[in-house]
């Protein structure tokens, strides 16, 4: 089991049971991103914290919009204590794959993480982000950065 991960306390077997590890499709993208409100309850609930399972299915939070939760959005659900937000905000960016965020990061800089942007992007509904690809976007990226290249 990874190192943080407490063992659920459910008596009928979940997808998590044999431990966890995220994982990512042959393109990059996080396996996550399909999961069910179910899914992510069971998830939450794996990680030792059963008292917000409610908190994440009331909320509507499935794989796609998990990539919307991080530090500031836990309190507005549900999620109170320091400790538990800071737990769950690094699990959340690990089964993402995503780096924590850099606050003093210059904006003169290249992209961060592509995976991160393409997450963001990815999080909207509609058939546009459900047809978007990591590899497409990844494409999108290099032309943009050619482009601001030629115009310098």
């Amino acid at each position: 089991m990874a190192a943080g991960l407490v063992q659920s306390s459910r008596k009928t077997p979940t997808k998590f049971d044999n431990g966890f590890e995220p994982t990512f499709d042959s393109d990059g993208t996080p396996s996550c991103l399909s999961w069910k409100i179910e899914d992510v309850a069971d998830w939450v609930e794996f990680l030792g914290f059963e008292q917000y399972r409610a908190c994440f299915k009331d909320n509507l939070i499935n794989g796609r919009k998990l990539i919307n939760i991080d530090a500031s959005s836990l309190p507005r659900m549900g999620v109170t204590d320091f400790e538990h937000i800071k737990v769950i905000a690094k699990k959340v960016r690990e089964v993402l794959g995503i780096e924590e965020p850099y606050w003093n990061r210059s904006i003169s800089l290249l992209h961060r993480e592509s995976l991160g942007l393409f997450l963001e992007r990815k999080s909207n509904t509609g058939v546009e982000a459900d047809l978007l690809t990591l590899e497409d976007y990844k494409r999108y990226l290099q032309k943009l950065e050619q482009s601001k290249q030629t115009k310098r």
